[in-house]
């Protein structure tokens, strides 16, 4: 049962952020239904489903249901995106989808509290890995997306490096975690807001600061609690 969870979960997380370019998702909310990538992005997950499940025949229906009510999902979203907001409608359009598949799970293998094998723990594992990387980073975008600075779109910056810091802190802190390593949490934090001292007093007011500060939060707050989810469930 947990493994078959945790397959969906996979195939849904890399689908819906590691395999979906931003070119798409823009797209996808000028064009909705009409965009070619909506039909891809389906595609996608069913491709990621059959390979996971392994084309099992018995999964089928569950795989259709799956793709099908994703679609459908996408679509009432990018339908009331503009009325609700992106932060509400992202973080409806994901519970649904897991409410999908937890009731798909439940069908299949009506919940209880076995033990973890140690496929399911091998599972588990790239599961955390793809939430601590693309997800989060989709995650904090978003969650940050109301707020906008200059520093953005600073060209000095390398491509993606911001990006790319979040997900090794993420990788370290998960780590850190799992080898119960507390305090090198604390000495990352810490050498990490040496780093960006620079950033901090070239601001003029408090903007900046909050804005770092609130982003910095998020991405150790959100690999701790995978972190913890990880220790956990396994």
């Amino acid at each position: 049962m947990i493994a078959f969870m945790l397959k969906l979960l996979i195939a849904h997380f890399i689908g819906d952020f590691v395999l979906q370019p931003s070119k798409w998702v823009e797209e996808k909310n000028t064009k909705s239904f009409k965009s070619k990538f909506f039909y891809l992005h389906g595609l996608v997950h069913l491709t990621l489903l059959l390979l996971l499940l392994g084309f099992q025949l018995k999964y089928l229906a569950a795989i259709f249901v799956i793709v099908i009510s994703h679609l459908f999902i996408d679509l009432l979203k990018l339908k009331f995106k503009s009325k609700i907001g992106e932060q509400i409608s992202f973080v409806l359009d994901q519970l649904l989808h897991l409410l999908v598949i937890f009731i798909i799970v439940n069908y299949y293998y009506p919940f209880d509290f076995q033990a973890i094998e140690i496929e399911s723990n091998a599972l588990l594992f790239v599961l955390c890995l793809i939430l601590l990387s693309s997800v989060s980073s989709i995650i904090i975008k978003v969650l940050m997306g109301k707020w906008s600075l200059l520093e953005d779109v600073n060209t000095d910056s390398l491509p993606s490096a911001g990006k790319t810091i979040g997900i090794l802190e993420r990788l370290f802190v998960f780590t850190f975690i799992v080898l119960g390593q507390w305090s090198a949490i604390g000495f990352l934090l810490a050498a990490k807001s040496v780093f960006r001292f620079s950033d901090l007093s070239r601001a003029k007011d408090r903007k900046l600061t909050e804005y770092i500060l609130i982003g910095t939060l998020l991405s150790f707050g959100l690999a701790v609690l995978i972190g913890l989810a990880y220790l956990s469930l396994s």
